[in-house]
């Protein structure tokens, strides 16, 4: 009897280590920041420019576009610029994105949402352009790792943290646009994205531009559903 006792209580003891390690695990997943396009948050956060190095996207090897930091092209103010507030529009449904001046059309374009992972609709704000940097995450079929992605254009919301890593930015690895296929950012033609990334606010001060109080980034509304 003592000894079925004694069984029991070490059992017990068992399942009440198993439960607190399966709470601390629940836990810690709750309070990590969950990435839209990143193994690690933080670097996908900073500036990063790897010329001469190849990426990996859908299990193909990647030569990204090389980066010039050299090169000072941040946007000036230009006489006769369209009056107005800005504001950037994406339709999950038909794949595109808008942008106006107050009522003044800037730009119509397709794009690439989420499709291993959700492009979440709601109301954001940039709040952080980087000229370049690395992203990386997914696995197996999905694995991709791709250096020089360039004007990149952070936004965070009450849907998505700014931690989550959701952004706009230029895309090399596909041209399939028009169709979903990021792991949640929005990606855009190269050429659309830089056009964007030198018109929205805050306006572009170096190669890592915040918004703040007095440069407030461009809000962007996201809706529709994204097509199976």
């Amino acid at each position: 009897m003592r000894r079925k006792s004694a069984i029991n209580r070490y059992l017990g003891g068992v399942f009440v280590f198993a439960a607190l390690v399966g709470m601390g695990f629940l836990i810690i997943n709750f309070l990590t920041p969950q990435c839209a396009n990143s193994l690690s948050c933080k670097e996908s956060f900073e500036l990063k420019v790897e010329n001469d190095v190849l990426g990996v996207w859908s299990g193909q090897k990647i030569i990204p576009p090389k980066v010039d930091l050299a090169k000072k092209d941040f946007r000036v103010t230009v006489l006769g610029e369209a009056a107005g507030e800005k504001r950037i529009y994406v339709d999950l449904s038909t794949q595109t994105l808008t942008a106006y001046q107050g009522a003044s059309l800037f730009m119509k374009t397709l794009i690439s949402s989420g499709k291993w992972g959700r492009t979440p609709p709601g109301e954001y704000t940039i709040w952080v352009k980087l000229r370049a940097t690395r992203m990386s995450g997914g696995s197996g079929n999905d694995y991709y790792n791709l250096p020089n992605v360039p004007y990149v254009m952070f936004f965070s919301g009450p849907n998505a943290a700014a931690g989550r890593g959701f952004s706009l930015h230029g895309t090399y690895w596909h041209n399939n646009f028009g169709h979903p296929m990021s792991h949640g950012c929005v990606n855009m033609r190269i050429v659309d994205a830089q056009k964007l990334y030198d018109w929205v606010d805050p306006p572009t001060t170096s190669n890592t531009t915040y918004s703040d109080q007095d440069h407030p980034g461009t809000k962007i509304t996201i809706y529709g559903q994204t097509p199976s």
